[in-house]
């Protein structure tokens, strides 16, 4: 007996063109969010691209994602073409286009890694352990956070008639609901689960988007595989809001204090 894939999978889902370094995918309703697709799904699908490419060597070490327009829902092409390949590391240019234009760029680098001196000077938010945190979330008209357990920490997404908060941290014990162990494409997807910061400081939804994704990897694959499908710790914060923008730099735990990916992104936003 077949079982079904799961919902992540199936969206990541790239096929053959014919045409070297181009494949194509095709947008899920289960990871759809307001406009167009999960800018998270977005991400994970052209890191996934340069991991499925036959040239491609080691292990993501950095994605920056350039939303340059809304992903319409259906078919899409995403082209990865390797631009430097250096002893350890290898740069990639990827772009995902619909109709003959080009709706999200990318550059990625992959990089082999090998046993150095490490520290980490961050350290983890305290946060009690999940058992102890409500399940809560974004509101359900919302599909793609239906594929996530979250708890909130702190800053939840505000209800009706919140009051503006002074400070924009979230953080959140989030997994799949659906128990896929996190591989690099699902923390790619996973960085992107936080909600705009500006409905935190102002109390209440408001048009927002992301239009640039930055996401570093500090884990290599074996550190991946070790945080399975348990619970990861993430917070984020924005540092300023002006004129129709806001940053977010973000950071995503394993159970065990490993860090895991950092991120940083730029927002639009009306308010």
């Amino acid at each position: 007996m077949l079982v079904p894939a799961h919902p992540f999978d199936r969206a990541l889902e790239l096929e053959p063109t014919g045409r070297p370094g181009v494949l194509r995918g095709h947008t899920t309703p289960d990871w759809a969010n307001m406009v167009g697709p999960f800018g998270g799904m977005t991400a994970a699908l052209l890191l996934r691209a340069v991991e499925e490419h036959p040239e491609r060597i080691g292990e993501p070490t950095a994605l920056t994602v350039n939303f340059a327009a809304p992903v319409a829902d259906g078919p899409f092409d995403i082209a990865a073409n390797a631009v430097r390949t250096n002893r350890t590391t290898q740069h990639w240019l990827v772009e995902l286009s619909q109709n003959g234009a080009v709706t999200t760029n990318a550059t990625a680098v992959f990089g082999i890694r090998r046993e150095t001196w490490e520290n980490t000077e961050q350290a983890p938010p305290r946060a009690p352990a999940p058992a102890h945190v409500a399940e809560s979330g974004l509101p359900d008209m919302i599909a793609w956070a239906r594929n996530y357990e979250m708890r909130y920490v702190e800053g939840a997404v505000p209800g009706v008639g919140a009051e503006p908060e002074s400070s924009s941290v979230t953080t959140l014990w989030a997994r799949d609901r659906h128990g896929r162990a996190v591989d690099f494409a699902a923390l790619t997807a996973m960085s992107d689960i936080f909600y705009p910061r500006v409905f935190l400081r102002r109390g209440a939804m408001s048009p927002a988007g992301t239009i640039s994704l930055t996401t570093y990897f500090h884990a290599d694959g074996a550190q991946l595989a070790a945080v399975g499908d348990d619970y990861v710790l993430a917070t984020a914060r924005a540092h300023r809001f002006s004129r129709g923008y806001f940053d977010q730099s973000a950071e995503l735990w394993s159970y065990s204090g490993e860090l895991l990916v950092t991120t940083h992104q730029m927002v639009y936003f009306k308010a």
